[in-house]
């Protein structure tokens, strides 16, 4: 155990060289398009054609950092649903806004408008357009000089410890779901667990996951820091966490460190370490 600090550190490294993106949405990427009306790389997945019965389109794009749409209106409007990252979405004679994970567009019929990622990171989300009234018109670019007139600082419109905060719970439900593939996607491979019974890397870990060795049943977070050196976060929380071990429930506190380093506009982690706290347990009653 007394090694763990070294391994956290050889890890972060190894990263820093190594590290691929991921994607965590639950929708495909689609078919890349072909730069004919967009700059830079952005795919996209029709979810659903409109039909005789539903007059509308949905799709779903995914931005890479940078990427972004030529002008353009739609006849019929349309409705956009940000789903991962930040963004920016400007209507023609407006300022650009800034739009994040969770934000919803709605962009009146035949207003002139453009949207794409920030230079620093990646951008997504479902779109829908009723079709009745004519397909998308395409207009000119947009310049690099209305692409960068934002006064908005990008690294504060992106908030990377909410980012990692935010990440970091999903991560615990994964855990608690056993869901092995949103957890695949989010370990790096060369990435390394410390738990108080040993020490071991990516495939040990989905594996004790899957079989319910360990199931994480439930972390109950009390509070959580996170410092940015970078592209490398690390995250501290200090939780409860009721896990099954061998049939039997045991509930301990934790101070957990999580170690991400993102790497084109995606996270992933490098290191997870359990270190058990003096302090009484604080989750109270039975747990369902």
């Amino acid at each position: 155990m007394n090694r763990a600090p070294l391994i956290t550190i050889a890890i972060v490294a190894s990263l820093i060289d190594n590290a691929v993106a991921q994607e965590f949405s639950i929708f495909p990427k689609g078919e890349k398009s072909a730069n004919t009306h967009n700059t830079g790389t952005v795919w996209l997945h029709e979810l659903a054609a409109s039909d005789s019965i539903f007059n509308y389109s949905t799709a779903f794009a995914t931005f890479a950092a940078g990427a972004k749409l030529d002008w353009h209106l739609h006849p019929g409007g349309q409705i956009l649903m940000v789903t991962e990252g930040v963004g920016f979405y400007q209507e023609r004679g407006e300022p650009i806004q800034i739009v994040r994970k969770g934000d919803v567009i709605k962009c009146r019929p035949n207003v002139v408008h453009w949207h794409g990622a920030t230079p620093s990171g990646h951008f997504s989300y479902i779109a829908t357009s009723p079709t009745q009234k004519g397909k998308t018109k395409w207009l000119e670019r947009v310049t690099d000089e209305a692409y960068g007139s934002t006064n908005v600082p990008i690294a504060d419109a992106a908030k990377p410890q909410d980012e990692i905060i935010a990440l970091s719970k999903r991560k615990w439900l994964w855990m608690a779901d056993k869901n092995v593939y949103s957890l695949g996607t989010l370990f790096d491979e060369k990435s390394v667990f410390v738990h108080m019974g040993g020490t071991w890397g990516k495939s040990n870990e989905l594996e004790v996951i899957k079989s319910g060795s360990i199931w994480y049943k439930k972390a109950e977070v009390y509070s959580a820091s996170v410092n940015v050196f970078g592209n490398t976060a690390i995250l501290l929380s200090d939780i409860d966490l009721v896990a099954v071990v061998g049939g039997n429930e045991v509930t301990n506190p934790f101070m957990v460190t999580e170690v991400y380093l993102k790497e084109n506009g995606q996270w992933k982690m490098g290191s997870l370490t359990f270190s058990r706290l003096m302090r009484p347990v604080k989750l109270m009653g039975n747990i369902k």
